[in-house]
């Protein structure tokens, strides 16, 4: 039971409640789960003072190496959503949001403001393996005189049955340049590269498993006629119309992320976005110095860059067979088409596919025709545009959300409640979904990266899209990454998505969705879907429930 200071109060909560400062908590008292072997679980204890306290935190439990503190700051909103939302938003106001997690040192003082509810998030890492049966977690506030301001206790049964490893193919776009510009560094100087790395770490151990790889500088969100800093992995030498590469960088870059769980490489787009009719910015060694040679004023269709690609393309598939990559690699042609660019997007398709033999391409679009015409064998689709790649069977079927998935369908800005991000795990089950992509990890610029943004001071890309959709992670004094509480959130949903491929493995797809469906007012879709907290924290119970019952009865795999 907690203990109640007159002056002091504290309530524990589920992972998927935000806590406001600003208005009263609402969200009913949490205090059990269970979870399963190699899963990170997270809960939270809110409190709340009368008048300015500092106080210091302890953690008592048999799981206490395992655990780890981090206090819920507040970031501003100021472009929170568009006007025209669907009403599921916990608010549509500028303010301050939680979001930031910041970690809490051992020895370290705290400090309530007063009459201001805040939140400490608790982490479980069952990643190392943990004795099966109840934990409780003791956490105890206590205050400068060491009088015990007050405490909450979380039991977690910790279940026999393990998560299986992620097979969903995962990617946030990873952008090198902000990293660059941030920390005020020289693109690939050694400490780049560890900034790059540590990034890297972070990103694989929230569920991303592919990496979006600059063999040029990417042509994303870049205002035309502009560019962004060059992060050019692959060395270019030019003499007249003959071309040489250098892919030193290039293999640095692949064993760096095989050290850190990488499983697949996505090569940076080929053609600009929206329409493939220009060419990234490329830089060459050309009359004795580096200088631009493709970019904005280049014909996506003219002979110049074709002829470019020609000789470039085999020298990559080659260094990708080399290194034994040809089957971890996905290739980009141009984001986000739409029909008005069919003719160009497929003159650059169906020139560069010639050259890529099996090696898939990976595009982000919404129409089905780019799919249908066989202009890209693996189409990202965006999640309100889905339905008719559902209808037509697509296999290896990938989706993504990005700013305009703003109604119906699920997402994670910052106004958005928990369960709108975590819902995503389920979907993604049940219409057996071999992909997500979301384009950004941390994108630190305005759009069309005109300039640096402060990512502690805009999380809207100054105004264009609703804040948190640039980025999920924010940049620590030290170069390792702090994580937001909706990346957190977000990784809940990739395990819950693993733990229903468990179940479906002892009890079959069929049996697991009726399951996974129960007290849903309608079957599961994109767009409709409960939006409860509580039913989702009740489904995840459901679902280790019958994972240990159908192991408990020697359930007989299925496929």
């Amino acid at each position: 039971m907690p203990t109640f200071h007159p002056q002091f109060e504290t309530r524990c909560l589920s992972s998927l409640v935000k806590v406001f400062a600003d208005e009263e908590l609402q969200a009913a008292a949490f205090h059990t789960a269970t979870a399963l072997q190699g899963e990170i679980y997270t809960f939270q204890i809110a409190y709340r003072a009368k008048a300015r306290t500092s106080f210091s935190l302890k953690v008592t439990s048999t799981l206490q190496k395992d655990i780890t503190l981090r206090s819920v700051q507040l970031v501003p909103a100021e472009f929170p959503i568009y006007p025209n939302h669907d009403g599921d938003v916990l608010r549509d106001t500028p303010g301050l949001y939680p979001d930031l997690l910041e970690p809490v040192p051992d020895s370290e003082t705290l400090a309530a403001v007063p009459n201001q509810w805040r939140s400490i998030w608790v982490t479980v890492d069952l990643m190392g393996g943990a004795s099966t049966g109840s934990h409780d977690v003791m956490i105890t506030f206590t205050g400068t005189t060491q009088e015990t301001l007050g405490s909450e206790t979380f039991t977690l049964t910790v279940l026999t049955a393990a998560l299986p490893e992620q097979k969903l193919l995962h990617t946030e776009w990873f952008h090198t340049d902000s990293l660059a510009v941030y920390y005020g560094v020289d693109v690939f100087s050694e400490r780049h590269w560890a900034l790059v790395e540590s990034y890297v770490q972070t990103a694989v151990a929230y569920g991303c498993n592919m990496l979006l790889t600059p063999i040029f500088t990417p042509p994303l969100d870049t205002e035309i006629g502009g560019e962004r800093p060059t992060v050019q992995l692959v060395d270019v030498w030019q003499d007249g119309d003959t071309y040489r590469f250098g892919f030193e960088r290039l293999k640095r870059w692949v064993e760096m992320g095989n050290r850190n769980g990488v499983k697949v490489f996505e090569l940076s787009h080929l053609f600009t976005q929206w329409g493939a009719k220009h060419a990234p910015k490329i830089m060459a060694y050309a009359d004795g110095s580096l200088q631009r040679i493709f970019g904005w004023e280049t014909d996506a269709a003219g002979e110049e860059y074709l002829g470019f690609l020609a000789q470039f393309l085999p020298e990559l598939v080659g260094f990708l067979k080399e290194n034994e990559l040809l089957q971890r690699t996905y290739y980009h042609i141009s984001d986000e088409p739409t029909r008005e660019h069919l003719t160009s997007y497929s003159s650059a398709s169906r020139w560069v596919r010639q050259f890529m033999g099996d090696i898939p391409s990976l595009d982000a679009l919404s129409e089905i025709s780019f799919y249908e015409q066989g202009l890209v064998q693996t189409p990202v689709v965006a999640s309100n545009h889905i339905e008719p790649f559902l209808e037509r069977v697509v296999p290896q079927l990938w989706a993504y959300y990005c700013c305009s998935q703003y109604q119906s369908v699920a997402n994670r800005f910052l106004c958005m409640a928990s369960a709108r991000n975590r819902i995503l795990g389920l979907q993604l089950y049940k219409y057996n979904i071999t992909g997500f992509l979301h384009w950004g990890y941390n994108f630190w610029f305005s759009q069309y990266a005109k300039f640096p943004i402060d990512p502690y001071r805009n999380t809207d890309a100054h105004y264009a899209f609703p804040a948190g959709d640039p980025f999920v992670v924010y940049p620590g004094q030290e170069g390792t990454p702090l994580v937001s509480l909706r990346l957190e959130v977000f990784r809940e949903a990739l395990q819950d998505l693993r733990a229903l491929e468990l179940l479906g493995s002892l009890v079959g797809r069929e049996q697991t969705i009726a399951l996974m469906e129960e007290g849903a007012a309608e079957p599961i879709t994109f767009a409709a879907y409960p939006r409860d907290e509580a039913w989702l924290l009740a489904c995840r119970e459901r679902i280790n429930a019958a994972i240990v019952q159908a192991m408990a009865s020697g359930g007989a795999l299925e496929g």
